[in-house]
């Protein structure tokens, strides 16, 4: 395993280290405006959400690892702390790529790339058009984490308006993943979306608590037949199958399919029920198998 000291080595290698590993990260597409009312428009992705009550999103322009200068959006919310975080899409990549070139202060990245500046209701910087989620924001403080070449400005922004377009919200009122197509920084020139092959659910263990790895029967928790996120998925369920759960008349279609077929793999079998996200059945087919 390669170990970094950060202060041993270079910026560059530490910046390559952090971005290419701390991945996929949301990206914060900031329009600002100076004292003068020029907008400006780059994208940044160090950036998260951290809060919901108060809505606090925190973005970095960061100092330039080079030239150690910050960054038109920087000196901007000094002059008027005020932001909007555009969302990007899949469509507005390329165009997004685009504006964070090095231009000189005063020129506008929003028709250099080609974007619709769209007024706000709280602030004076504009939103882009063009992206589907729109953070219009209050700048609360700024955080100036060094003075060196790639030292980060944490922006800590409190949400005034949240703008979501209605089209990519699914039927609970919620933001759909496949339908936004948000894409996500990773390291060198790499982005990811949020869409198709990319997407994966893991239910969150909050309506209860998993039994955990230590209360798997052995012969599952003790083999090399399951990956381990196979056996974390069988580690949270509820509790495990008992006598009734085994018995004929309790047992599921699926893991009566299983035991009917002759010459069936049990192992392939139960492998291919988790990957459908029928885990209890996998377990309650394993646990049968196993009497």
């Amino acid at each position: 395993m390669m170990t970094i000291n950060p202060k041993e080595r270079s910026v560059q290698e530490v910046h390559h280290g952090l971005l290419g590993g701390i991945a996929p990260r949301p990206i914060a597409f900031a329009s600002t405006i100076d004292k003068d009312g020029n907008p400006n428009l780059s994208p940044f992705s160090f950036f998260n959400a951290f809060s919901a009550n108060p809505p606090i999103l925190i973005f970095s322009p960061a100092r330039g690892g080079k030239d150690n200068k910050n960054k038109h959006t920087f000196f901007n919310i000094q002059e008027v702390p005020e932001v909007v975080i555009n969302m990007v899409t899949f469509d507005m990549a390329q165009q997004m790529s685009l504006s964070s070139s090095n231009y000189p202060k005063g020129v506008n990245e929003f028709e250099k790339a080609g974007f619709t500046m769209q007024d706000s209701e709280t602030i004076k910087p504009f939103r882009v058009k063009e992206s589907p989620i729109q953070y219009e924001c209050k700048v609360q403080q700024v955080i100036e984490t060094g003075t060196e070449g790639g030292a980060g400005n944490l922006v800590i922004c409190e949400v005034t308006r949240i703008h979501i377009d209605e089209d990519i919200l699914d039927y609970n009122g919620h933001v759909d993943p496949n339908l936004a197509d948000l894409v996500g920084r990773m390291g060198g020139n790499y982005y990811v979306r949020t869409i198709g092959d990319a997407l994966f659910e893991i239910p969150k263990p909050l309506a209860h608590i998993g039994i955990g790895f230590d209360q798997l029967p052995d012969f599952i928790r003790n083999s090399g037949d399951w990956s381990q996120p196979e056996k974390a998925q069988l580690a949270g369920v509820e509790r495990l199958p008992n006598e009734d759960d085994l018995k004929e008349e309790n047992l599921s279609e699926y893991v009566n399919n299983g035991l009917n077929q002759k010459g069936l793999s049990p192992i392939c079998y139960s492998k291919d029920l988790i990957a459908n996200g029928m885990v209890w059945d996998a377990l309650v087919f394993l646990m049968k198998q196993a009497k």
